[in-house]
């Protein structure tokens, strides 16, 4: 695990309410819009990368959804969302705590049925950090499968909380994934921060073929 990544967004997470954080959604409309076309069970493993201390979470539980998986490098931020949801939703979790250019529990995950990163894969500015991103998502998603990225589209911010990012619209996003991986919908979003100033997102959705 990168100990100083960890650290960095420990800090992050240790020095606000959730709810002053930078990209805090009290409703994630967008990942919701773009879940509500995806076709799997309730009982369907879905995977949340970066999770934070995302209202996503919340979401899912509501939808009675009966697999559902939150990772983070941050182990304050996964605190702190557990501490929100109370004991007896935060069960219904599976927690971890692991690096996804460096990920250890993460790659003895398998089926996964939707892969969701809102606002993790644009920090990955290494081809070697990006190159285990994918090698992760393909080992863990099935055939069949979903993947939503979000991401901060070209005419974004270049940095966030400090750190520099990568910008990307949908197609740069689909030679990433490459082929085995259809682009379904995509999207430019623009999210408002608690203090007012505009982040422009873009929204994708793949389906991995069979």
């Amino acid at each position: 695990m990168n100990i100083q990544m960890k650290e960095h967004w420990n800090k992050i997470y240790a020095s606000k309410e959730v709810s002053r954080l930078g990209w805090y959604e009290e409703i994630p409309t967008s990942s919701i819009k773009l879940l509500s076309h995806c076709n799997i069970n309730k009982d369907e493993p879905i995977l949340d990368i970066g999770s934070g201390s995302t209202t996503l979470i919340d979401y899912l539980i509501k939808q009675r959804f009966k697999n559902i998986i939150a990772v983070d490098i941050s182990a304050i931020a996964l605190k702190k969302l557990r501490q929100r949801l109370g004991k007896e939703k935060a069960s219904l979790i599976k927690w971890i705590i692991d690096d996804i250019t460096q990920p250890v529990q993460i790659q003895k995950l398998h089926d996964i049925a939707i892969w969701h990163d809102r606002a993790l894969f644009h920090f990955l500015l290494e081809d070697s950090q990006r190159e285990m991103y994918l090698f992760t998502l393909k080992k863990v998603v099935k055939k069949g499968g979903y993947v939503i990225i979000a991401v901060f589209s070209l005419r974004g911010a270049k940095k966030c909380s400090g750190l520099s990012i990568k910008n990307y619209d949908q197609n740069m996003l689909a030679e990433f994934l490459g082929e085995g991986f259809k682009l379904l919908e995509y999207f430019d979003y623009t999210y408002y921060m608690p203090l007012g100033d505009s982040r422009p997102y873009t929204y994708t959705l793949f389906r991995r073929e069979k």
